[in-house]
């Protein structure tokens, strides 16, 4: 009886050390903000106009090996979108367009992740922005530099869908209604 409780201790002790290690080694990478880029491109009259969120937060979990770990969430802070042009910044900030005041913050949470070719996935989660969320999947292309993992990728989103662009705004003849998000997120390899 002594050697069962014995055993049993070990083996619990054993399991608690291997999901210690496990949750370790699955945790999540802080995104490094002065080298990732996110940006969004409409058109407005036909032309595309593209704009930078200058300011987000984020973490990633990825292993090529362990796709069912893999895992990211990426903040950004609407307000800091930038077209290059103080007065268009303050109208895509402003209640029509992204109310940043009432919805500071776009965020993407994935929910899982499959190969796809190599160094090339397809990411599913759900993408948030201005109080409304949607299922989403993109591909991404995740490569190794230096230290780091870089994940390239665009989604396409429609901007009516979220509410972005209101009142005479939501005629797309003017705006086009599809949106593409491309990011470029760098986070350091976890070691």
């Amino acid at each position: 009886m002594k050697q069962l409780y014995k055993t049993k201790t070990y083996s619990a002790l054993l399991v608690s050390v291997m999901t210690v290690i496990g949750v370790q080694s699955a945790q999540a990478t802080p995104i490094d903000l002065a080298k990732s880029t996110v940006t969004a491109t409409g058109k407005q009259m036909g032309v595309p106009v593209t704009g930078k969120f200058k300011k987000m937060s984020g973490d990633v979990v990825f292993s090529p090996s362990q796709l069912a770990t893999a895992k990211a969430k990426i903040d950004i802070d609407v307000g800091s979108y930038d077209m290059g042009m103080a007065d268009y910044n303050q109208n895509v900030i402003g209640a029509e367009w992204f109310n940043a005041a009432k919805f500071p913050k776009a965020s993407f949470v994935s929910t899982g992740i499959k190969a796809a070719a190599a160094n090339n996935y397809v990411v599913s989660g759900q993408f948030s922005l201005k109080g409304k969320t949607q299922n989403v999947s993109f591909p991404v292309t995740v490569k190794t530099e230096g230290a780091d993992q870089v994940f390239d990728g665009a989604l396409t989103v429609k901007r009516n869908a979220f509410g972005v662009g209101s009142g005479d705004w939501t005629d797309t003849s003017v705006v086009a209604d599809d949106v593409m998000i491309k990011f470029h997120i760098v986070a350091p390899i976890k070691k």
